[in-house]
């Protein structure tokens, strides 16, 4: 709470994203997640329009037309999970950045607005933010992170990132929790899953 009307925000400098498109979506028969339609967008472009306040968008999955630049890579060799992606991400970037903000295309109820309070979250004692699901369950693929908190906790040798867990790269972090509002923390896992999204109505970024 702001005790004396000063606004105590970090600068928190040059802002950068990863968006994490390439997962195997095993329970939705093997679809591409990033082309599937949510109120009239396609959730890759949910998640773009999400971040849309970075200056720069590295995309992790396979090239497709989109309405802003972006830049797609692959992490190396492919199938190395979510954190291999991050990773892979992050050296994709033509400037480091001062502070990332990652987030799974299956995410399609986050928006600008959430991370605008994951930002300001931070405080000098953390290395990132993240959401939290009504269950107190961390979401580390919608998040806030330092660029130098991860250059530090990433593994020393490339082909240790390969199979390793988001969590457990990120363990090492202080980490600051900010609880999701409404729909936000809720993913497109299955089919069903996209289903009762499309049910509860039209929810975008804003």
């Amino acid at each position: 709470m702001d005790d004396g009307g000063t606004d105590r925000r970090e600068d928190l400098g040059r802002v950068g994203a990863v968006v994490l498109t390439g997962g195997t979506a095993v329970r939705m028969d093997g679809a591409d997640k990033a082309s599937i339609e949510l109120d009239g967008l396609t959730l890759l472009e949910r998640a773009l329009a999400a971040t849309v306040t970075a200056v720069e968008v590295v995309v992790v999955g396979e090239a497709v037309p989109t309405t802003r630049p972006v830049t797609f890579t692959r992490e190396d060799p492919r199938g190395g999970g979510p954190a291999a992606g991050l990773l892979a991400g992050v050296d994709a970037f033509y400037r480091p950045c001062d502070l990332l903000q990652v987030l799974a295309v299956d995410m399609p109820r986050v928006t600008p607005g959430t991370f605008a309070r994951l930002a300001g979250a931070l405080t000098p004692a953390y290395d990132g933010a993240v959401l939290v699901d009504g269950d107190a369950r961390r979401q580390p693929l919608c998040g806030v992170y330092r660029w130098s908190a991860l250059q530090r906790v990433r593994p020393e040798r490339h082909e240790d990132e390969h199979g390793l867990s988001v969590r457990r790269l990120l363990a090492p972090l202080a980490l600051a929790e900010v609880a999701a509002v409404g729909d936000e923390a809720l993913d497109v896992d299955t089919w069903g899953d996209l289903l009762a999204l499309r049910e509860r109505g039209t929810g975008g970024p804003s």
